[in-house]
């Protein structure tokens, strides 16, 4: 187990298994030792989730594959931080030993927005987001549709991004620049 810094605090109890077994219940993969907070939601399309062991998902989490075609997985000893919302219409993967901080929003999709249509009445365009293993996303930082992010990366808090990011690279601000490497 990986994240036994954190894993460390967390008090598994009645309440926190009948969460889990509920989520196994609707998954396409629930791993073990998943600990669930209270008001975590997976909606749509549950089937369509895979979720490896030894994930962490805080409070207020959603999770949404949106359509009968979309699919989520979390690898292992990943934590969602709180309120994160994760939104695919394609296809959203994070790696193991992921950090995803608090009020994190990941969507794979957005609107097309040709002037002579209303938006409401235009198809999604989407694109894969595809997050290593080893990711750091900051407090608030915006995955948009199509970012891949290698390995060991960090995403710094309230980034918008919007472009790739490489192994082990640094990112931050609006839109998200380079602004350091992992040493």
């Amino acid at each position: 187990m990986k994240n036994e810094q954190l894993r460390k605090h967390l008090n598994f109890t009645k309440k926190h298994q009948k969460r889990l077994s509920k989520l196994q219940e609707k998954l396409k993969k629930c791993g073990d030792e998943i600990f669930v907070e209270k008001n975590v939601e997976v909606i749509r399309y549950p089937e369509n989730v895979s979720i490896a062991d030894n994930v962490v998902l805080k409070e207020g989490t959603r999770i949404c594959a949106c359509n009968e075609s979309s699919s989520i997985q979390i690898g292992a000893d990943t934590t969602i931080g709180y309120h994160t919302f994760i939104f695919s219409s394609e296809s959203i993967s994070i790696g193991n030993n992921c950090l995803v901080a608090p009020f994190v929003y990941l969507v794979d999709s957005d609107h097309e927005i040709q002037r002579d249509q209303l938006i409401n009445e235009q198809p999604n365009q989407t694109s894969p987001i595809i997050i290593g293993n080893d990711v750091w996303l900051g407090t608030g930082a915006k995955i948009l549709k199509g970012v891949k992010i290698g390995n060991g990366a960090i995403v710094a808090a309230g980034a918008v991004v919007s472009g790739n990011i490489g192994a082990y690279e640094i990112f931050g601000g609006i839109p998200a620049k380079k602004i350091g490497d992992r040493k």
